[in-house]
């Protein structure tokens, strides 16, 4: 069984505008309200739009704690776990299972470059010392390694417990070569929003998304609208997000979507070092985007 259907949001980590950027708590929980409010089907948190890597481990602990406890059971929780360590992220792994999560998502080891051997014993490795169900995340373009499709096969095949995999390789074709030899065995979820639908159309379950931060309602209904056979509707808001999505990429997220969602009054605050606030130019870029959109009056 799925841990989710339809459009999981990669939810931003709230910081207070002091010095220290401390996180805001108070923040998460309306933002988990107002996203299960507007049909988000599941919380992904702590992962690379969470600003996850710069967090302290008791930080990572604490909000995977308090997102379970302001999501109530009411949908899904996902924390991100992954770490260039494979130690580390069994670490993360089992807070997070203590802290009540529903699942983990698992990165690709990063800067280390991993041979494909390495991954599948790294996966392993975290696979066995846990009982949760495990999301595999690919994003070569962030973590400088792809896990090939034999290579998922191959990790699916040892760990029964490894159900998914958030797909950001912008490959369609490498992941429909995926789908064919996984035949049934993995649940995809689109790790791009620019091609929810293409994978969709590869047997996906939904997607983990960015946009979801900025615009919920329409990234659920985009998703479910496929499920549920209305291919047309979701056709048409796919190709109506395009330019929102081009302007929340335009510089590395989760930069742009911060920015935008302070743009639509959610005070979300400001990012952690080394991350730094967007340039003049493509913010006026977004902004107007936004406006375009609708999402900005």
């Amino acid at each position: 069984m799925s841990i989710f259907r339809g459009a999981g949001v990669a939810i931003i980590t709230p910081m207070k505008n002091n010095d220290t950027k401390d996180v805001n708590y108070d923040k998460l929980e309306e933002l988990i309200d107002w996203q299960i409010k507007e049909g988000t089907d599941c919380i992904v948190v702590v992962g690379s739009t969470g600003e996850g890597s710069t967090l302290t481990m008791e930080e990572h602990k604490t909000l995977i704690k308090r997102a379970v406890e302001f999501a109530h059971g009411r949908i899904p929780v996902i924390a991100g776990t992954g770490s260039n360590c494979t130690d580390t992220a069994i670490q993360l792994t089992h807070e997070a299972e203590e802290a009540g999560v529903d699942g983990v998502l698992v990165v690709s080891p990063y800067y280390n470059k991993s041979t494909q051997d390495g991954l599948v014993r790294h996966f392993s490795m975290i696979a066995e010392s846990t009982k949760l169900p495990i999301v595999l995340y690919n994003i070569p373009g962030r973590t400088g390694v792809n896990i090939l499709p034999e290579t998922v096969k191959k990790i699916v095949d040892k760990n029964k417990n490894v159900v998914g995999i958030k797909d950001a390789t912008g490959d369609v074709a490498e992941t429909s070569h995926m789908m064919n030899l996984l035949d049934g065995k993995i649940d995809l979820y689109s790790g791009e929003d620019g091609l929810v639908v293409p994978l969709l159309s590869l047997g996906g379950k939904g997607v983990i998304s960015v946009v979801s931060d900025v615009a919920p309602a329409d990234m659920h209904r985009l998703v479910m609208s496929y499920l549920e056979g209305d291919t047309e509707t979701s056709r048409k808001l796919q190709l109506k997000m395009m330019p929102l999505i081009d302007a929340l990429f335009s510089e590395v997220n989760p930069i742009p979507v911060k920015k935008a969602m302070n743009l639509m009054g959610l005070n979300v605050g400001p990012l952690r070092a080394p991350l730094f606030e967007m340039s003049e130019g493509k913010a006026a870029v977004l902004e107007k985007v936004m406006r375009d959109y609708g999402i900005l009056k």
